[in-house]
């Protein structure tokens, strides 16, 4: 305010006058830090008139201009409204008690058409309607404003063409809410005039004709009509303010639902990750389930190889054996053929010489004798052999039970070997080794025993030679032999049940580690079932929460519909009001037919609501069964996967049992 005045002083200075004393201390008054300028009552000259004109343009620093009283005259009203055509703070501005005539109704007129600031304009005391052609332009200027609220035209000399310009005014008019028109000469014609505009005038709420000599009856039509507008106004704005409250309760429900959509498509991302990570897990799991499975395929194969080098060395051992059975037999029949030889040749003598027969029968008795002694020699050797024999015979039987049952535990020990295969890998590399060396002992220990009974057949063949050369050395190469003989069978035997000591305890080892192999695949077996146990809990906890899901979109949706029956019931409520005022507007004169027209398009406006409204719920319903379908989805794929899962675990178990009992050592270990 202090610039204000300072800029009043300048331009007074530049003007060549001395600036009012008045007005400067109505400009140093507190008064104008309330944003009021109170000039009222001051006798303003045309010099101050035109400063305060050229400083009103634009930002003033006060909202209420106060110029009553002020004895302006025509050209300082002028210059001042001018002024204010383009001041844009100004709201509050009077100027009663001026005796504004023609050329001040002229600039209110522009005044109006132009400013877009002022609220309340108060002309009271003066004599705008004696010049019908001046407030003819002040009522265009009235009619082309929008802004004005309040205009009080008290004791301004209006008489009846006045007033029916001022209802042409007040037709096309939409921002004035009160009008004072007392003490003015309106009457009955003036009246009527400002009573038909109110037919089309719904904004007007105030209307003052007291002192006009206006009839009674009018004032009352007047004051129906006002009341009219009040009624549809309080209308208007409580269906206005329901329209917010329903607009804003959309835009909750709109809030709500995005925030219930994200967290449900949150969920969902979450599970699709941890469902992405079991299946990563699972199949490297199943991976390398296959890869240890191979491995022990492939020991399998090896243990097969070696079982049949095995079975291929005891075929071998045993056509020894049935060579060496061979050869006892031949052994036998050339004793056969010895002997007959021997009766021939005792026969031959007797016949040559009678005289001998005597001499050699005690050598023929002797003979006989050690014949006979021979004969059970060879009997010995063939009971010793058959011994020897059923010994073979009992260790192969004993061998191929141990190699069954070894083949039995292999079989029960393939499910351990699966988390120790390097080491089992190592193990079975060093049985390997000890094999071979164990089979080229063997081998080593076949080849002495051949090379000895092939040395023994020798020694037999030289017997007989011996035998058939010399008859009388018999007896003595017998017992030599015989004592030979049982020497040999002695270290056989020696020799066979260190052997078979050996073996045993051997075999004992193996059978120890492979029991151990066996627990720890047990253990590993039950590892895994632990493994699969605790994947089955995984999977029935994601069904629990699906199911938790399915429940909060249940409960989402009875919330959903409780709040639809809510609004509906709420716009019944509305529509019923409506209805039950517009039966009471109905009742009204014919006055009242542009209330029902408007009346009706709020009910159009509150159907197209209606209508917008259901359209966004039947959108989030459509939205929620889609959300409902992919739930549905996601748990058939998550059931799909679970018995996927169990199917591929009964097919693994079923493989493995399949593959086991179809192997060679299934087969073998059967049908021993």
């Amino acid at each position: 305010m202090e610039q204000f005045g300072q800029d009043y002083e300048r331009l007074c200075a530049a003007a060549g006058a001395a600036p009012q004393e008045a007005v400067l201390r109505s400009l140093r008054e507190p008064d104008g830090a309330r944003g009021r300028l109170d000039l009222a009552a001051q006798s303003l000259s045309l010099q101050t008139c035109s400063a305060l004109g050229r400083l009103l343009p634009g930002a003033a620093p006060f909202a209420a201009l106060a110029l009553g009283d002020c004895g302006l005259s025509e050209e300082g009203v002028r210059l001042l409204l001018h002024g204010l055509c383009s001041n844009t703070t100004v709201k509050f501005l009077d100027l009663k008690g001026n005796n504004l005539r023609t050329v001040g109704a002229e600039a209110l007129g522009k005044l109006l058409k132009q400013n877009k600031s002022i609220r309340s304009l108060t002309l009271e005391w003066n004599s705008l309607g004696l010049w019908e052609e001046g407030f003819s332009f002040f009522c265009q200027g009235l009619r082309a404003n929008n802004f004005l609220q309040r205009l009080d035209l008290r004791n301004n000399q209006i008489n009846h063409q006045g007033a029916g310009e001022l209802a042409m005014a007040l037709t096309q008019n939409t921002s004035l809410q009160e009008l004072d028109l007392r003490w003015n000469n309106i009457g009955l014609l003036g009246g009527r005039a400002l009573l038909n505009c109110l037919h089309s005038n719904k904004t007007l709420k105030r209307l003052e004709l007291a002192g006009n000599n206006v009839p009674g009856d009018i004032l009352k039509a007047v004051e129906q009509a006002l009341d009219h507008n009040q009624d549809r106004e309080a209308i208007l704005s409580e269906a206005q303010n329901q329209v917010n409250i329903l607009n804003k309760e959309v835009l909750s429900l709109k809030d709500e639902k995005s925030k219930q959509f994200m967290d449900f498509v949150n969920t969902v991302d979450k599970q699709k990750e941890e469902r992405a990570r079991s299946e990563k897990m699972s199949a490297a799991r199943v991976s390398q389930l296959q890869e240890e499975l191979d491995e022990q395929y492939f020991i399998l194969n090896s243990l097969k190889t070696k079982l049949q080098m095995t079975e291929a060395a005891l075929a071998l051992s045993e056509q020894k054996v049935h060579n060496l059975g061979e050869l006892l037999n031949a052994m036998k029949q050339e004793q056969n053929s010895v002997a007959e030889c021997h009766l021939r040749e005792l026969q031959q003598q007797k016949q040559e010489g009678a005289d001998r027969e005597g001499r050699l029968l005690h050598d023929l008795s002797a003979a006989s004798e050690k014949n006979l002694l021979l004969r059970n020699q060879v009997d010995e050797l063939e009971r010793k052999c058959k011994v020897q024999q059923d010994q073979l015979f009992q260790v192969k039987q004993d061998l191929t039970n141990t190699t069954a049952e070894l083949k039995l535990r292999a079989v029960e020990a393939e499910e351990r070997l699966e988390m120790e295969k390097r080491r089992f890998k190592q193990s079975l590399e060093d049985m390997e080794s000890l094999r071979v060396k164990e089979v080229d002992r063997m081998t080593q220990h076949m080849e002495a025993s051949e090379r000895s009974l092939n040395n023994r057949i020798q020694r037999l063949e030289a017997i007989r030679i011996s035998l058939e050369e010399e008859l009388s050395q018999v007896k003595a190469a017998a017992l030599t032999e015989r004592g030979q003989a049982e020497e040999e069978l002695m270290k056989v035997r020696s020799q066979a049940r260190l052997e078979e000591q050996q073996r045993l305890e051997h075999l004992e080892e193996k059978l120890r580690l492979m029991t151990e192999s066996r627990d720890e695949a047990q253990n590993c077996c039950l590892k895994q079932k632990e493994m699969v146990a605790e994947a089955q809990a995984k999977a029935k906890q994601s069904s629990l929460y699906a199911d938790g899901l399915r429940r909060r979109l249940d409960e989402l949706q009875q919330d959903l519909d409780s709040k639809e029956e809510e609004k509906v019931t709420e716009l019944n409520k509305v529509k019923v009001e409506l209805q039950e005022q517009i039966g009471h507007l109905e009742a009204e004169r014919t006055a009242q037919d542009g209330l029902r027209e408007k009346i009706a398009a709020l009910e159009r406006q509150l159907k197209a609501l209606s209508s917008n409204h259901r359209e966004v719920l039947l959108d989030k319903e459509g939205e929620i069964s889609l959300l409902l379908e992919k739930l549905r989805m996601k748990e058939a794929e998550i059931s799909r996967m679970r018995e996927e899962e169990a199917h591929r675990a009964i097919f693994l178990q079923n493989a493995i049992l399949a593959y086991v009992q179809g192997s060679p050592l299934g087969t073998h270990s059967s049908r021993k």
